[in-house]
């Protein structure tokens, strides 16, 4: 399906199977994990879960266009190569196969370069095009294997593919080449299904879901890499304090972020019973342990501004720290328990409780939490 060391073509594929199975291959040519694939979909403003890639990649159908399309970009892919993703994507949610396809199934586009191996999508493109630079592979089966990597499959071995009887004219000799794609591509999607867990377990941490960082605008829960909780104030209460809660229910206010300039962040909210807001420290206070609060915005000058940082490469969480005081926000004494109070305190380098991730929520719009006990 695509000649060692380059990346896939999706006009090679004639079936949803082989679609599928070179999206694996793209990701292979992209290098990324699913964690890095989500994190840049996320950076890009899209949401792109792990559990949603290793789902399509272990499928035989099309994934959904606004999937694909995230997907191939988080990949690397330049805006001419994902249209070309989406067309034959679309071609074959319509019909279910294709017919014969540019270049032949044997060949592999690239844009010219040293290597042949990038698209004309721009800098970071991994994607072929097409054009100038097209790379053919030599025509036979033993031109045709994935890329590596947990869950390949090796084509038949040249000795015991069909051979064509002496005579045999060109498109009878491309059918039976075609025949020996789709058994790899069958072979291969059978095989990315099986290992889709083994895939995951090499990928990330056991249990460990993945932490996203700011953008501008979109609804959040920020929720503690450390306990796993959010952060919501309680419900019937005015004071505004936030706490830590778990994230499988409505927190309220909603949370976004406003980008202030110079990395620095307001973080915006709206109650469904106060209005919009902003979380800030409390009456501007500097000490360690001042509390969190939700209140109307311009009360505590720049007690409502925050650098937020990330730790670790990639990122494990993001502390979150008011301009004021450049101490971090975290749980009191770095609990793991639910209905702890989040306050200001000093960032001690362990980083426990004040690790944060900015988790998009599906619906926009105000939510509203049962009362939090304690």
């Amino acid at each position: 399906m695509v000649v060692e060391d380059r990346v896939p073509d999706p006009r090679e594929a004639r079936s949803a199977a082989e679609f599928v199975a070179l999206l694996r291959l793209l990701k292979d040519a992209s290098g990324l994990t699913f964690r890095e694939l989500t994190q840049r979909a996320d950076a890009a403003g899209e949401v792109l879960p792990r559990s949603t890639i290793a789902n399509m990649l272990g499928r035989t159908s099309v994934p959904r266009e606004e999937l694909l399309a995230a997907f191939a970009r988080a990949c690397g892919c330049g805006p001419a190569a994902v249209q070309d993703w989406l067309a034959v994507r679309k071609e074959l949610a319509v019909h279910g196969r294709r017919g014969g396809g540019a270049g032949g199934a044997g060949e592999v586009r690239g844009t010219g370069g040293a290597e042949g191996v990038r698209g004309t999508g721009g800098a970071g493109d991994v994607c072929g095009t097409g054009g100038a630079g097209d790379v053919r592979g030599t025509g036979g089966p033993e031109d045709v294997r994935g890329t590596g990597g947990v869950g390949e499959v090796p084509v038949v071995p040249p000795e015991r593919s069909p051979e064509p009887p002496a005579g045999a004219s060109p498109a009878r000799r491309r059918r039976q080449f075609r025949n020996v794609l789709v058994a790899a591509a069958s072979l291969l999607v059978l095989a990315a299904a099986a290992v889709t867990v083994a895939v995951l377990a090499r990928d990330e941490e056991p249990g460990s879901p993945s932490v996203a960082g700011p953008v501008a605008g979109r609804t959040v829960q920020i929720r503690s890499v450390h306990s796993g909780l959010c952060l919501s104030e309680k419900r019937g209460s005015d004071s505004g304090r936030l706490y830590q809660v778990p994230c499988d229910g409505e927190t309220l206010p909603s949370f976004s972020l406003r980008p202030l300039g110079d990395g620095v962040w307001r973080i915006a909210t709206e109650h469904p019973d106060y209005g919009p807001g902003c979380a800030g420290v409390w009456n501007g206070m500097r000490e360690g342990g001042a509390p969190m609060q939700d209140q109307e915005c311009g009360r505590r000058g720049s007690a409502e501004a925050f650098r937020i940082e990330p730790r670790g490469h990639p990122a494990e969480g993001y502390r979150i720290r008011p301009t004021h005081t450049r101490l971090c926000v975290g749980a009191v004494a770095g609990s793991g328990e639910r209905g702890t109070e989040m306050v200001q305190r000093g960032c001690d380098g362990s980083d426990r409780g004040s690790l944060f991730s900015f988790d998009p929520v599906a619906t926009d719009g105000p939510a509203a939490l049962d009362a939090v006990g304690g």
